[in-house]
């Protein structure tokens, strides 16, 4: 009976590991929409919040470089995905890791951890 409920709790926490409880973000009137790549480099971050920045505006047919650096054990964001692409790549903890990669069209393209995104952002392909 103790396994069921240990198991029903660890279904009921999702993705995320237990950590101690984070401030709120701040309003959605103070975050920017998206953050735009500068040079065709992004570096992001994985922390307790997720993917940050969570939505990046990049050009279609431009190369990409993402320069990933998880920064905390508290996610399942342990490799990075890519919808519509082969991209899997793990995120080793306080290691950056580079991907590269060149949008072809525009659209929304969802990014995130393998738990089929749940942390993740959105790539604003113009």
């Amino acid at each position: 009976m103790r396994s069921i409920a240990f198991a029903t709790l660890l279904v009921l926490s999702g993705c995320r590991k237990e950590a101690p409880p984070a401030a709120a973000p701040p309003p959605a009137a103070a975050r920017p929409a998206a953050a735009a790549a500068t040079g065709n480099v992004i570096a992001l971050e994985v922390t307790a919040d997720g993917f940050v920045p969570g939505n990046l505006k990049v050009k279609a047919g431009e190369p990409l470089t993402l320069n990933v650096t998880r920064k905390t054990d508290e996610t399942c964001a342990t490799e990075l995905l890519i919808d519509g692409t082969d991209i899997n790549v793990p995120l080793p903890l306080f290691k950056t890791v580079t991907i590269n990669w060149t949008p072809s069209a525009p659209g929304s393209v969802k990014f995130g951890c393998a738990m089929d995104k749940m942390i993740g952002g959105v790539l604003l392909v113009e």
